[in-house]
């Protein structure tokens, strides 16, 4: 299955639902685990960026749909970046294409 990686900062409204209730975070993983994406790690960041959530999806538009159902939401904005394992780029590189 394709990884993802998706990059996470919190809004306003997403500080507070964590500064009252930092369970939140848990709830909304049980919300994209049942949009069929494994959450293979997550990690709290420093810097431009809240959270860091490694993930395998389905599909692309699977991760574009988890990407829209969170940010409409309110509490945080994401951006996702599809992962390419790195003996899978070296193996496409190998390959000969035609010019045409």
């Amino acid at each position: 299955m394709p990884i993802y990686l998706t990059l996470t900062t919190l809004t306003d409204e997403g500080r507070k639902k964590m500064e009252d209730y930092p369970e939140w975070l848990k709830e909304v993983n049980k919300e994209v685990e049942y949009m069929g994406i494994k959450i293979m790690a997550q990690y709290a960041l420093l810097g431009q960026y809240d959270f860091v959530n490694i993930l395998e999806a389905p599909s692309d538009e699977v991760a574009a749909k988890l990407a829209i159902h969170l940010s409409a939401r309110g509490g945080l904005h994401t951006l996702t970046l599809a992962a390419i394992p790195l003996d899978d780029l070296i193996e496409t590189l190998k390959k000969k294409q035609s010019p045409f």
